[in-house]
């Protein structure tokens, strides 16, 4: 089922999200629900905020992004990103390995919206799977930022957080349209 995506003003997109102890079937129904939606709204990453859920969990697939690469290592050894997707992250953790470099980012729950983010090249990554399985790899390029991405959101945290302040001011003016916009339909059911 394609969810709603939920847009930059909805309180819950600035909730760290709850630990998933146990993948159980709602689990496993979320997970397939936010591959649907995120498929259909042409994301490469979801985390569960942006469909209303303030837990850990995130989905990515980058097969077939061509002009930004990406890079793997399981068990320290090179491998296919491609073979890796689609991938579920539940309780991410991440550790930078390098320096920080910009790169731009847009996100679902702000439409048409882009900026130039500062973060880490590569990193190492911890997490579950949909399995419930510990999982373990090392990335760079765009999956590295895909992955902190998406880890920023668990936590509460909006690319635009991670903007200089140039970046940020140059869109401004539609932040606070589409704040507003979305505040006021959450509101309207309100009013009724």
């Amino acid at each position: 089922m394609i969810l709603e995506v939920t847009k930059y003003g909805n309180p819950i997109l600035r909730q760290k999200g709850a630990r998933i102890e146990t993948v159980t079937p709602e689990v496993k129904h979320l997970i397939a629900d936010m591959f649907e939606t995120m498929y259909a709204t042409k994301g490469i990453g979801l985390a569960a905020q942006q469909v209303g859920k303030a837990i850990q969990l995130t989905v990515l697939d980058l097969r077939g992004v061509e002009d930004r690469p990406s890079t793997l290592e399981l068990d320290g050894k090179p491998a296919d990103v491609e073979n890796f997707m689609p991938l579920v992250l539940i309780n991410p953790e991440i550790k930078p390995l390098n320096e920080s470099v910009a790169g731009p980012e847009g996100c679902l729950s702000f439409p048409e919206l882009y900026g130039d983010v500062v973060r880490p090249e590569s990193i190492a990554v911890k997490a579950l799977n949909e399995k419930g399985k510990p999982i373990e790899f090392r990335c760079g390029g765009l999956l590295a930022r895909a992955v902190q991405h998406e880890t920023d959101h668990l936590n509460g945290i909006l690319f635009i957080d991670r903007m200089d302040r140039k970046s940020k001011n140059e869109i401004r003016e539609e932040l606070d349209m589409l704040q507003a916009e979305t505040k006021a339909k959450l509101e309207a059911p309100r009013k009724k």
